[in-house]
């Protein structure tokens, strides 16, 4: 089991940037893919974006590519999930997961066994 405790979630406007973190603890976080969910009101929760253990691979939803960045410290046990250019739809609870393997970085939810308890992102226009 891993614990993950997301932060950074917050309000902005349009155009803005934030940068959430997600910390865990328990299992070793340093050989586990990692991934960052997202769930607006009314919609089914959604991949954003996911990391290799080491890094070295990335995977992002095109709904946020080339404005979302995905990194991770392993020494801090923390991934990190840059969001620049916010876009009101952007709006959501922001989830990070850990993966059940070190390379999975897929977008299906059964790949992550361990989640975090979200974080409340909301961009105004």
């Amino acid at each position: 089991q891993v614990r993950l405790v997301e932060s950074g979630g917050g309000v902005g406007q349009a155009g803005d940037s934030l940068r959430l973190s997600c910390a865990a603890s328990g299992r070793t976080f340093s050989s586990t893919a990692m991934g960052w969910f997202r769930q607006a009101p009314g919609k089914e929760r959604e991949f954003v974006a996911a990391i290799t253990w080491n890094g070295g691979g990335t995977n992002y939803a095109d709904s946020v590519k080339g404005r979302f960045s995905i990194s991770r410290d392993n020494a801090k046990n923390t991934v990190y999930l840059q969001m620049n250019s916010l876009k009101p739809e952007d709006t959501a609870v922001y989830y990070c997961a850990a993966a059940r393997s070190p390379s999975g970085i897929r977008p299906e939810e059964r790949w992550y066994d361990n989640w975090g308890q979200g974080t409340q992102v909301t961009v105004s226009s």
